[in-house]
């Protein structure tokens, strides 16, 4: 059902995508002259950063979740839709959803981004993605699975795929991943399976640049290799990955490594629905806006975030993909908007790049703030304090917050669960399956 423009006293603004950049610019329109609605197929935010606690059972899902109703329980203003956005209509002003049209004077597109496999469908069907709460909570059963097969099996050769783990991926994402898994063979492996040794088992990162990290310093990218092979972690630098059947991993380097896992993080590519000129998508699938976030050819439209590519004199490549980012532009869109009603002009958004940090096991972190860098013991506080302010909720807060200690001081806790079994496509015809329910 289409919702009438009589109905309203004010501009109707839709925000599509409760990410970062989606609930900031929410958050900026409280107590003004406007209605705002935001629609998302969950309803819930995710703090992303923190997903791959989740896939390594560290915290559980609702603890870097918050739901999107009670985020906004205190502004009159705000409406909420759980639905699937289907197409956007520029020229009637339209959003077409799964439970009905909405109108709108202002549109922000805040859709956030997907795993990005550049064309390789095989590697697309077997290898596991890691960008949602659904996806991580495949990722912990799954990894969890892997080690309940290996201690069916006899001898060292049978278990090896099983006990082979490889992050395809050197940014932030894959570092702190694969970190993450190393300690659990450090530490959790021999205590909950005693049948297998941690010699069995191995971590993988292969990385397609020369280093890992590659938005960071040079110091910090050091820093985190040398971290990760402290932490036994195999890193494969300058390989890409050429093939993945679901049992053995290809590699551009001329190896194959025998594995059941394949945990990507190697790229993203902006998701939208339909309505967006293909002209003005560029590279990554991200559509591109001017200076002030605005799509070129629809008029009140805007897009931010990952799904955003400001290509502008001071920004060629467009802005990264990061949480402080898509915030910003929250922040800045909404006063553009505010501004447009009242008739008054804004100036080009301009981002402040507050530093970029990482997380490689217990203890390690690298920090770069300008041109000061932290890594160790501090940096970890450092990044801890950062992540642990930045959750929605007290109560995720107080929860991220125990886990965290308990974990600091037995090495040990974690949410090692196998509640819904992952589910994987088969294997190629004849070849063993891991997982059949």
């Amino acid at each position: 059902m289409l919702l009438d423009r009589s109905e309203r006293s004010f501009p109707r603004v839709i925000i599509i995508g409760g990410g970062f950049g989606g609930v900031e610019a929410a958050k900026q329109f409280k107590d003004k002259e406007v209605e705002v609605l935001l629609i998302d197929r969950n309803n819930f935010h995710t703090f992303q950063p923190l997903m791959y606690q989740v896939a390594t059972g560290t915290l559980a899902a609702d603890a870097i979740s918050f739901p999107i109703r009670k985020m906004f329980k205190s502004q009159q203003n705000f409406r909420f839709r759980m639905a699937d956005v289907l197409e956007i209509d520029s020229h009637q002003k339209i959003v077409k959803t799964s439970v009905g049209d909405y109108d709108y004077d202002y549109l922000i597109i805040a859709t956030g981004a997907t795993s990005n496999f550049f064309g390789n469908k095989q590697v697309e069907k077997y290898a596991l993605p890691m960008k949602s709460i659904h996806e991580a909570l495949n990722i912990r059963s799954y990894v969890l699975q892997n080690f309940e097969e290996a201690v069916l099996r006899k001898n060292a050769h049978d278990r090896e795929r099983f006990l082979n783990f490889v992050v395809v991926g050197g940014g932030p994402t894959g570092v702190e991943l694969s970190g993450a898994i190393a300690e659990i063979q450090l530490h959790m492996l021999k205590k909950d399976y005693p049948e297998l040794s941690k010699n069995e088992m191995t971590v993988y990162l292969v990385e397609g640049m020369g280093k890992i990290l590659g938005a960071l310093s040079e110091k910090s990218s050091r820093d985190a290799e040398r971290y990760l092979n402290e932490l036994g972690v195999k890193v494969m630098l300058n390989t890409q990955v050429t093939g993945y059947d679901g049992n053995t991993i290809t590699l551009s380097n001329g190896e194959s490594i025998p594995t059941k896992t394949v945990i990507w993080g190697a790229g993203v590519m902006g998701q939208f629905p339909e309505g967006i000129h293909p002209e003005i998508i560029q590279r990554g699938n991200r559509i591109k806006t001017d200076g002030q976030c605005r799509i070129e050819g629809m008029e009140g439209v805007y897009a931010i975030g990952d799904v955003a590519a400001m290509i502008t004199e001071q920004t060629p490549r467009g802005l990264p993909g990061v949480a402080p980012a898509a915030q910003q532009q929250g922040k800045y869109v909404s006063k553009h908007i505010l501004n447009s009603m009242n008739g008054q002009n804004s100036a080009d958004f301009s981002y402040f790049d507050k530093g970029s940090m990482a997380t490689i096991g217990r203890n390690r972190a690298v920090v770069d703030m300008g041109n000061f860098h932290m890594k160790g013991f501090l940096a970890w506080m450092t990044w801890m304090f950062v992540h642990l302010l930045s959750i929605f909720g007290f109560r995720n807060k107080l929860v991220t917050f125990v886990n965290w200690t308990i974990k600091f001081f037995t090495k040990n806790s974690g949410i090692r669960l196998i509640i819904n079994k992952a589910e994987r496509p088969e294997s190629k015809k004849g070849e063993e399956l891991a997982y059949q329910d």
